[in-house]
């Protein structure tokens, strides 16, 4: 009997766990990071070092597809201590699959050690895997910092609402648009429906955070 309720036990336990593997959405959670492919004139005004050459040239030029890009256009206007400090204010999140290294160290607060930590447990599957992995080296709030700057890219045919709804700028409205078509054969299919709804530039931001498995 003992044996039979630590087996019904045990499978609870991962029936729990699969569940809430699959009901964390796949974009971190956010606290005040802006997204500069997302941020007002006004919101971007108001950061470190900017003015409005700076500003009219970052909405002129997004969306960002990467950390990079966006780094690559800055340079020549802030040093490399000005951009750290920049960044922990407004970023582009990464994708956890296919970031560089040298992106990876653009997150704030990261060094070589936790740079090889995020590359050490690819593929991410779902951000419980990030938080679990990630876990065993910092604290939970350490874990909730890192968030801001990260994603995990969901699957289009399987991702849940409130996977889909992480997807910055994406509402109820889109949130629809994406579950009205599945299954996508492939990303043309997804490209070709969604691409009814927004133009090209907001299409390959959103398509940063999407995948077919």
């Amino acid at each position: 009997m003992k044996k039979f309720v630590q087996t019904k036990i045990a499978g609870i336990l991962a029936c729990i766990l699969i569940f809430s593997m699959h009901t964390h959405a796949q974009v971190g959670k956010n606290n005040g990071v802006l997204n500069p492919n997302r941020a007002s004139e006004k919101e971007l005004l108001a950061l470190p070092h900017m003015n409005q050459e700076i500003v009219d040239g970052i909405i002129d030029k997004r969306p960002f597809l990467s950390i990079s890009a966006l780094n690559s256009y800055l340079s020549p206007y802030f040093s490399e201590a000005q951009r750290k400090e920049f960044y922990v204010t407004c970023f582009v999140p990464i994708n956890l699959n296919t970031a560089t290294r040298e992106e990876i160290l653009l997150v704030p607060g990261m060094g070589n050690r936790m740079a090889h930590e995020f590359e050490e447990y690819r593929p991410y599957v779902k951000l419980a895997q990030f938080r679990r992995e990630i876990g065993k080296y910092v604290d939970d709030d350490e874990v909730a910092r890192f968030e801001q700057f990260i994603f995990v890219p969901i699957d289009l045919n399987t991702a849940s609402k409130e996977d889909i709804l992480s997807i910055p700028g994406v509402g109820e409205r889109m949130l629809h648009e994406f579950e009205e078509y599945r299954p996508y054969k492939n990303m043309d299919h997804w490209r070709r429906e969604i691409g009814k709804y927004v133009d090209d530039d907001e299409l390959n931001r959103l398509e940063r955070y999407v995948k077919l498995d």
